[in-house]
């Protein structure tokens, strides 16, 4: 359980922040306690807690809404009424607003005639700027896509400080929860008070003029459930601001990765190119932009996304809280402790996929084995983002 209060938070940290290596966390858990149901007692963050790190655990946790609630460890920083942290009915309502505001036919035009040129445009310049730093550069004009997909704000000096703004938010969330200055929660409190005022400020300009713009904050604004009851302005900020932190960051991740990966498969970056070569041929007089449907055609390109996000392994674990005594597989999880589903640890494990720590988009020629892919999270909870960002990471 590790040390007092403290519990094995310095030596999660340390694996994930020093040595770069979480899997070894879970393998030093294997190696003590042997492998059995896949299910481990911790303590971490201030918390007792449980980690489940098989198909059949995960599946179990994540498909029991009855049993395990919603834990994030600050839920103060994405919003108390955010998709992520609400449950039940309410749950549900929000999801449908958001998949309706995603799933608009001019929603999804945006990602061809927005999204696609200005990636055009930052490839033709880095080509241009020699060598660079290409995680900074793709985080760039991720967020500049973010800002004109969700709130229509075009690159300016307000933009980049709403960026800095989320930098500090995230930080903020993979901290310990101390609130004094200087300290990361504190300030990730800041920043999430001034985005607050930002996002309001924005809605109420928009109100005044009877502004209505093709983004996801005027999506969210006007749709209506089945009682024609609408968002309230609280809902709106706090599903825009989680919706960021949870696509930003890994948008931008696994188009970075798949930057690294792809410099390094010669072949399978040839095929891509080939791929994507043909389908530029095909449209001859027609938009050379990708389409939606043309997302259907780019069946190699899928499987590099697919590989990408499998080794990157952008979202290593899902927050869960035993909403009651939960037996499972001889053990009991009490109430009130917390459960943190480790994803991660299926798709590097060779008993899932062979030579896994090797970039193989082939492998994907094959479904993977039932429950081993869980880059998403799963069960009614799934990753709401995975829709809303999946086609622009194809893009």
């Amino acid at each position: 359980m590790g040390l007092p209060f403290l519990g094995e938070t310095l030596s999660l940290l340390w694996h994930f922040k020093l040595a770069r290596r979480p899997d070894a966390f879970i393998a030093g858990k294997r190696r003590a306690h042997g492998a059995g149901a896949g299910i481990y007692r911790t303590h971490l963050f201030g918390s007792p807690a449980v980690i489940v790190c098989t198909p059949a655990a995960n599946k179990f946790v994540l498909q029991s809404a009855d049993s395990f609630g919603v834990r994030w460890p600050m839920p103060e920083l994405v919003g108390h009424t955010s998709v992520v942290n609400v449950e039940g009915a309410s749950h549900a309502r929000l999801r449908g607003f958001i998949l309706a505001a995603i799933n608009r036919p001019s929603s999804l035009q945006t990602i061809s005639t927005v999204v696609q040129p200005r990636v055009v445009a930052a490839l033709a310049a880095w080509a241009n700027m020699g060598t660079i730093v290409a995680a900074t550069e793709i985080k760039k004009v991720t967020f500049a896509n973010i800002c004109k997909m969700f709130i229509s704000m075009e690159p300016s000096p307000l933009t980049c400080q709403i960026d800095r703004w989320f930098a500090g938010l995230v930080a903020g969330l993979r901290a310990f929860p101390l609130d004094f200055p200087g300290t990361a929660f504190h300030g990730a409190r800041k920043c999430r008070r001034k985005l607050n005022a930002v996002f309001r400020q924005e809605l109420e300009a928009r109100r005044k003029v009877d502004k209505e713009c093709d983004d996801l904050m005027s999506g969210l604004m006007h749709m209506e459930d089945e009682q024609g009851k609408k968002l309230s302005d609280e809902e709106v900020v706090d599903n825009i601001v989680s919706l960021v932190v949870a696509g930003y960051e890994s948008t931008a991740s696994a188009i970075m990765w798949a930057t690294y990966h792809l410099a390094k498969s010669p072949v399978a970056l040839a095929k891509l190119r080939e791929e994507n070569m043909a389908l530029s041929e095909s449209k001859a007089g027609s938009p050379l932009m990708i389409t939606h449907d043309d997302l259907p055609k780019m069946k190699y390109t899928a499987k590099v996304v697919e590989e990408t996000i499998r080794m990157a392994n952008i979202a290593p674990m899902v927050h869960r809280v035993a909403n009651k005594d939960v037996e499972y597989g001889g053990y009991m999880i009490p109430a009130g402790w917390s459960v943190l589903v480790w994803v991660r640890s299926l798709h590097t494990d060779p008993n899932f996929y062979h030579d896994p720590l090797t970039f193989n988009p082939d492998r994907w020629d094959e479904p993977a084995k039932p429950g081993t892919y869980q880059v998403f999270g799963g069960g009614y909870r799934i990753c709401v983002t995975s829709l809303a960002f999946g086609n622009s990471r194809k893009l």
